[in-house]
């Protein structure tokens, strides 16, 4: 794949293999596309944003535009580039007072 075929704020179906060569189904939900890599949130994986080379996607199953009441903000310094020269998986956790934690 290419980065081309992603565009951010779309939930995607994916054949995906991961680092030890499993190939599996992922729903995930595309934040940003840069160059060689896509920031994502894996359905089904709390709140974790994880680092996916477009290399690793086999194949898209399914494509659609995420409703406003789908979308997870996170905050656009955890998305740059730079923050994920060394890692592949970063939990990320929102509190705030308006949302009673």
């Amino acid at each position: 794949m290419e980065k081309t075929d992603f565009q951010a704020d779309i939930r995607y179906t994916i054949t995906w293999q991961q680092s030890d060569g499993r190939v599996i189904p992922a729903s995930i939900y595309v934040h940003r596309v840069h160059d060689p890599f896509m920031i994502v949130r894996v359905a089904g994986n709390g709140s974790e944003l994880r680092k996916i080379a477009y290399a690793e996607v086999l194949r898209i199953v399914d494509a659609e535009p995420a409703s406003p009441a789908e979308l997870r903000p996170v905050p656009a310094a955890l998305l740059d580039e730079k923050s994920w020269q060394g890692r592949t998986v970063l939990a990320h956790y929102a509190s705030s007072p308006a949302r009673g934690k």
